[in-house]
């Protein structure tokens, strides 16, 4: 340490000590360090409010611009274009010009192209441009607006670094690029991010603001939706965007926008879309490496098939998963959502400000009104001197003869003029110019056009001077102007804005609320499937596949409803469990599905006897019927905490198993079929309310070996249809059947006989349904139940469906078609089990 200070005191007696000034260290660092935040801020890294521009890109524009490199040229090399700038007006590395003008290229980083590139300048997957001395470059159309009128004294010149050039402070701009375009940047203790936004939607704003100076931002966000990103995505309406309207502080969710399609073995999450500012690169090797910490499960493969007309990156999901829930943990723990910060802070006269959208477009209209007065002056003086020209050339023109012979006898220019001056008050700048006029300018046609000239220029020159005193009329043709840019260069939106979409993300968040088919195979494998999976056919059609199954295996249960419905599945055991109905992946017509095992806690010994769907616990009872006949009525609010591990629904015999469950709501009237063709009528309320684990009561009397076979309610229709295991069936009149008491053997509703086989199903319908029937082979056939002819009790009815060989009837399902709400209902009425 006295080392150190014998040097620092041996260095101060070399010095010359009337230039050697002692200051405070911390004075001398605080004052250092303002000089060089203020240059960060001020010449690097925040943009003006009125051009929307940093110095760099202003630089490389007005370079591009006196170098000639307009929209209309031919393109030059961009090395040309980084030379020129760097030489002129900004003397730092080349490679940071470059990278600003190509930037300024790229369309996946500019929402409105200034630069007009030819070649390879980057890619949104983080690709580097190609060398400056291979791409070429020029202005772009719409780069020009931003430097048109820059000729005309619209805006303040300064000298460059070497005091050789000029080079101005902030461009006319003719379109708000600020908010156009947005920009980001980092200062010395602040930052700027500011999003694009869609240009048609601003200039619809400015123009309102012009209308109605007092104009909320709420009433601004009427014609300002948003954000419009130049990748495009999906933008979630939240209060964030409201936020930076009104302190232009906020968040923008952005989330990719991905299609859900179905491949010929599998369902695949199509991305077409990105956030801004997502590598998509990037994003894949994110996907990939939580794939492989088994962080996400339930993906198959991912493959990238962009190109040239778009992104696309493929998906394929696994069979045993439902692509809305993978795609919400996609959307959690991925950039497929981002979220973007907004913070609107803008150079305002060398000092940088918030603001918020209303103060954003004053400030750029504000700037605008001022170049279109600096503009009108610029030329309004030059009107005027031409005015002033005109009128001493006609002066000369109608005293030809005698300006002739003044210039003829003077003896030099000078003296010239001043004869001019002192015959016809013609001044120094008019005699000139009645000196240099050409003598064919004195035809009697070219004095009319000088004429003509000065009219013209007479009412150019007052209506400068109504503009310069007339804001009204500045502001009106401010709005002229902004309309020929929008009408040349407006578009419509990129980014979709949601605005019923929550932020928060869940499994249902993303899942379409529509109507699908939930099928169950005997075996217990479950499908969702499209309901304009089936083709109406006729009477007697053969059918289509409706799901392929292994050996031994058919259709046992199917539905129709809301992909948000509770589905409750009840089992021979008498359990209940529930899921929701999008957790059954979506799958094809011809696919096997997922076994029901992989969804809910059944156990082994387990079948499942009746599928249903709820959207509403607080009305409405379920109705129980066993094998042998049981029967219990218990509210559905009581079934609202189930969960996939199951809870007991009801309680019986063991030599007893569920037969099948319904919905009634309170007044219906019970239908129970056998399976030799009886049915039994009574009204429900001869059933008390009983609870979830309780036993029932008979609801019709059975003989030995003989089994329930059907359960309806009056409220399902007014006819009673009956339908054989051999494909036999038909339709009759529920006032045929006597209301009884429950316990009662009914009536006979078909005749059972070797063409009929035993009965699969009686259950109440309508007559204007349709009927869809499957059989033992997987096939599904859908039909009118209009083209069946109602019949008398005890017949054997007619034939519905054509069966081969070896092939049975084993299901029947009711298909309601609501035409006035477009909702599809089915009622399933049957149950595939037959105990003979």
């Amino acid at each position: 340490m006295a080392k150190q200070q014998d040097q620092v005191d041996k260095i101060r007696e070399n010095l010359d000590n009337s230039t050697v000034k002692s200051i405070s260290l911390a004075n001398e660092l605080e004052r250092s360090f303002m000089e060089y935040a203020m240059s960060v801020i001020v010449a690097r890294a925040l943009p003006d409010a009125r051009d929307g521009l940093k110095p760099v890109h202003r630089r490389v524009l007005y370079g591009a611009y006196i170098g000639g490199m307009h929209h209309d040229r031919p393109f030059k090399k961009s090395a040309r274009i980084v030379g020129d700038v760097m030489s002129k007006f900004h003397p730092h590395g080349d490679m940071a010009i470059y990278d600003t003008m190509s930037r300024m290229a790229q369309d996946f980083s500019l929402r409105y192209l200034l630069i007009d590139g030819h070649g390879n300048f980057g890619s949104i997957d983080g690709d580097r441009p190609a060398a400056q001395r291979y791409t070429e470059a020029r202005l772009s159309k719409l780069a020009a607006e931003l430097l048109k009128d820059i000729d005309k004294d619209t805006v303040d010149f300064i000298a460059n670094y070497d005091g050789e050039e000029k080079e101005p402070t902030v461009l006319p701009a003719a379109f708000p690029n600020l908010l156009a375009n947005g920009s980001s940047g980092i200062a010395v203790g602040m930052s700027t991010s500011i999003p694009s936004h869609n240009l048609s939607e601003l200039i619809a704003g400015l123009i309102m603001l012009i209308d109605n100076p007092q104009c909320t931002f709420q009433e601004l966000l009427t014609v300002i939706k948003g954000p419009d990103f130049p990748t495009g995505a999906n933008i979630i309406y939240t209060k964030g965007i409201e936020s930076y309207f009104e302190t232009g502080k906020g968040n923008v969710v952005i989330r990719s926008k991905v299609e859900i399609e179905q491949l010929q073995t599998r369902s695949a999450l199509v991305v077409t879309e990105i956030p801004y500012m997502v590598n998509k690169t990037t994003l894949i090797e994110k996907i990939v490496e939580l794939v492989k910490a088994e962080e996400i499960s339930g993906i198959a493969d991912i493959r990238d098939e962009s190109s040239r007309e778009g992104i696309r990156l493929v998906i394929e999901v696994k069979r045993d998963t439902v692509p809305e829930v993978l795609l919400n943990q996609l959307f959690k723990s991925t950039r497929l959502q981002v979220r973007f910060p907004v913070n609107m802070l803008a150079l305002v006269k060398g000092a940088p400000v918030l603001l918020n959208m209303k103060q954003a477009l004053e400030v750029y209209l504000d700037h605008q009104i001022d170049v279109l007065v600096r503009k009108t002056k610029f030329v309004l003086n030059k009107q005027q001197e031409r005015y002033h020209i005109l009128s001493g050339l006609l002066i000369a023109a109608l005293n030809i003869d005698e300006v002739v012979a003044i210039i003829k006898k003077s003896a030099n220019n000078q003296e010239a003029i001043n004869t001019l001056n002192t015959k016809f008050k013609l001044d120094e700048i008019q005699a000139k110019a009645v000196l240099d006029m050409r003598l064919r300018s004195l035809s009697v046609l070219e004095v009319n056009k000088l004429q003509t000239e000065q009219k013209e220029l007479k009412d150019s020159i007052e209506f400068c001077k109504k503009v310069l005193a007339d804001q009204k009329l500045q502001l009106k043709i401010i709005k002229e102007e902004l309309q020929k840019i929008n009408d040349q260069f407006g578009d419509e939106r990129r980014s979709e804005i949601l605005y019923d979409i929550s932020e928060e993300i869940d499994d249902e968040s993303l899942i379409k609320v529509e109507n699908v088919v939930i099928t169950m195979s005997t075996n217990g494998y479950l499908k969702r499937i499209g309901v304009d999976a089936y083709n109406l056919q006729h009477r007697g059609g053969v059918g289509v596949k409706g799901l392929t199954t292994y050996v031994d295996d058919s259709i046992s249960q199917l539905l129709v409803c809301s992909t948000h419905s509770d589905l409750l599945f009840f089992t021979d055991k008498g359990k209940v469990y529930r899921i929701r109905a999008h957790q059954i992946p979506y799958g094809f017509r011809t696919n096997k599905g997922i076994p029901a095992v992989n969804l809910i806690k059944i156990e082994k010994d387990e079948r499942i006897c009746s599928l249903l769907s709820v959207n509403n616990y607080d009305d409405g009872y379920f109705f129980f019927c066993t094998k042998n006949g049981i029967v219990k009525r218990t509210s559905l609010n009581e079934f609202i905490n189930i969960l996939s591990n199951g809870k007991r629904a009801i309680s019986f015999d063991d030599n007893d198993t569920l037969y099948s469950v319904i919905k009634t709501h309170g007044n219906d009237e019970i239908f129970i079929g056998s399976t030799n063709g009886f049915v039994v009528r009574f009204h429900e309320n001869q059933l008390r309310v009983l609870s979830r684990t309780a036993r029932g009561v008979f609801g019709i009397s059975l003989n030995k070996g003989e089994f329930v076979n059907g359960l309806s309610t009056s409220s399902n229709g007014s006819l009673l249809l009956s339908v054989g295991q051999n494909g036999i069936g038909k339709l009759t009149s529920i006032d045929k059947y006597r209301l009884t008491k429950r316990n009662a053997k009914g009536v006979k509703t078909l005749r059972v006989t070797d063409r009929t086989g035993p009965v699969v199903t009686t259950t109440t319908v309508f007559g204007n349904e349709d009927l869809l029937m499957i059989s033992s082979a997987g096939k599904i056939v859908r039909t009118s139940l209009q083209e069946l002819s109602e019949q008398g009790k005890n017949t054997s009815g007619v034939k519905l469906i054509r069966l081969k060989d070896n092939e049975r009837l084993e299901r029947v399902t009711i298909f309601k078609e609501e035409l006035e709400d477009k909702e599809m209902q089915l009622e399933d009425v049957g149950s595939k089990q037959i105990t003979q």
